[in-house]
C-alpha cells in the first residue's frame, strides 16, 4: 500500500532576487490579509516592496536565502526512512510544499498523482495550530488537489502541541544548555500573533501554553525560572504578549543568563537565525547579558523524528471527525478555530 505524506512549511526565499515575491506570497495569503482579493493584492504588491530591502538585509546576514528548504528536505528524508523501517508491506513517500515558495501545494500535487498512492496524510510542521499557518496550508491543498481531480483518501493531523516525544525532544535539548548552569532564565519564545486572532477563536496560543506546561512538568524542577514570551511582531496590531524582546532586555538588565527556547519553530530560518541570533544577543549583551544561549530547532532531532512518525504510524487510534487529533491534544470548545472542533 502507497502512502504519501504531505510535510507544509511556510518556505522562504532561495535567492536575495525572491525576496519580494516571497514576502507578495505571504501577505497575499488571505489568511494573513483578510481582505477582498481587489484590496489584498495591490496592498500585498505595496507592503511587499516596501519590506523587501530590510527583508533582504536579513537574509544577507543568513547567507542570502533561506536555509528552511534544504532542512526540511533534510527532516522529509528522516521521516521517510522511519517510516518504511517500521511498517512492513506500506510504502511511504514523503512530500514537501510550502505556503509562500517553491515547491508550492500546485507542484506538489502533480508529484502525488504520479506517485498515484492509496492514502495520503497531510502534516504541517507547525506542532501548534493556528488558521494563519497550518490551516492557511491545509485549506490551500485541499483546493488544488480538488482542482486537480486527486480524489484520495485524506486525513489531515493538524496538531501535537503536547506529543510525548516532541515534549521529549525539546527537554533533552534543553537539559544539555542548562547542566551546571546558575542564576539564569529560560525563555520559550514563539512567534506571535495579533490578539484578534486569539479572540476569534485561534487556538494557537493555548497550544503554545500546553506544550510550555508540559515540557516544564516533565522536567519537574521548581527552581528553574522560565516564562513563554512572542516574537516577530510587525504592524499596529496589538499582537500577544509578553513580547521576547522586552524579556530579554527586563533579564539581562538583572545579569541573568539567557536559555533561549525557539518551542514553536522546528526548522531554522529567518526568525531563528536572525532575530534570535543575531538581533535578540546583541540586544542582550547591549544591556548586560554575559551568557546568551540559543537552544537549536529541533530540526532532524531522533526524538521529533519518531514522533512525527508515530503520529502517522497509530493515526487510526485518534480519528475525530475529518482530523486526526490525539485526545489530549484536543482544544477546549471556546476555540472554534480548530479543526477539530468544526
Amino acid at each position: 500500500m502507497k502512502v504519501a505524506v504531505i510535510l507544509f512549511n511556510l518556505g522562504g526565499p532561495d535567492k536575495l532576487d525572491n525576496v519580494e515575491p516571497f514576502l507578495f506570497n505571504l501577505f497575499n495569503d488571505p489568511a494573513i490579509l483578510n481582505l477582498p482579493l481587489f484590496i489584498r493584492y495591490p496592498f500585498a504588491k505595496l507592503i511587499s516592496k516596501k519590506r523587501a530591502p530590510v527583508a533582504k538585509d536579513i537574509y544577507k546576514e543568513i547567507g542570502g536565502s533561506s536555509p528552511i528548504l534544504k532542512l526540511t528536505q533534510d527532516q522529509a528524508d528522516k521521516l521517510e526512512k522511519s517510516l518504511n523501517n517500521n511498517q512492513k508491506g506500506f510504502n511511504y513517500k514523503v512530500f514537501i510544499t510550502m505556503r509562500c515558495w517553491h515547491p508550492r501545494a500546485s507542484e506538489t500535487v502533480k508529484m502525488v498523482k504520479d506517485f498515484n498512492p492509496s492514502e495520503i496524510v497531510l502534516l504541517p510542521l507547525y506542532p501548534q495550530y493556528s488558521a494563519v499557518t497550518s490551516g492557511s496550508s491545509i485549506m490551500e491543498w485541499k483546493k488544488i488537489a480538488k482542482k486537480n481531480n486527486l480524489n484520495i483518501n485524506t486525513s489531515t493531523i493538524c496538531c501535537y502541541p503536547e506529543d510525548d516525544k516532541f515534549i521529549k525532544a525539546h527537554i533533552e535539548l534543553i537539559k544539555k544548555k542548562i547542566e551546571g548552569l546558575s542564576n539564569f532564565k529560560l525563555i520559550f519564545s514563539a512567534h506571535g500573533l495579533p490578539e484578534k486572532n486569539i479572540r476569534k477563536g485561534d487556538p494557537y496560543q493555548w497550544q503554545v501554553e500546553q506544550s510550555v506546561s508540559k515540557i516544564m512538568e516533565e522536567i519537574n524542577n521548581d527552581s528553574i525560572d522560565y516564562i513563554l514570551s512572542y516574537q516577530s511582531r510587525v504592524g499596529p496590531l496589538k499582537w500577544i504578549g509578553p513580547s521576547t524582546k522586552d524579556v530579554i532586555v527586563e533579564n539581562s538588565i538583572k545579569e541573568k543568563h539567557l536559555v533561549i527556547v525557539p518551542i514553536a519553530f522546528v526548522s531554522e530560518h529567518s526568525e531563528t537565525l536572525m532575530e534570535l541570533d543575531i538581533e535578540y544577543e546583541k540586544l542582550a549583551r547591549k544591556n548586560g547579558c554575559k551568557n546568551y544561549i540559543r537552544i537549536e530547532a529541533l530540526g532532524i532531532n531522533e526524538y521529533f523524528i519518531e514522533s512525527l512518525s508515530d503520529l502517522i504510524l497509530h493515526k487510526d487510534h485518534y480519528k475525530f471527525k475529518d482530523n486526526l487529533c490525539p485526545p489530549k491534544n484536543r482544544c477546549p470548545s471556546n476555540f472554534t478555530k480548530c479543526p477539530c472542533l468544526n
